[in-house]
């Protein structure tokens, strides 16, 4: 889990999410990973203030990380 291919796999998995949830809401979105003590983790960030709905952005990440996985 801390090989330097499984964290190039988290950012490919976070760049696709971030990619989508651009895309059905036209906001911009962010990636950031880092190695962990035990793992790679990555994260998805909106911006929370362009849209001011922050509710509507989390429905677009939670949508988009369904579609994520699947190629």
């Amino acid at each position: 889990m801390k090989s330097p291919e499984v964290g190039r796999e988290v950012e490919r998995v976070a760049g696709r999410i971030a990619s989508s949830a651009e895309s059905a809401t036209g906001g911009e979105f962010r990636t950031d990973s880092a190695l962990g003590p035990r793992r790679w983790r990555a994260a998805v960030i909106g911006d929370y203030k362009k849209h001011n709905d922050a509710e509507g952005t989390r429905s677009a990440l939670l949508r988009s990380m369904d579609g994520a996985g699947s190629d």
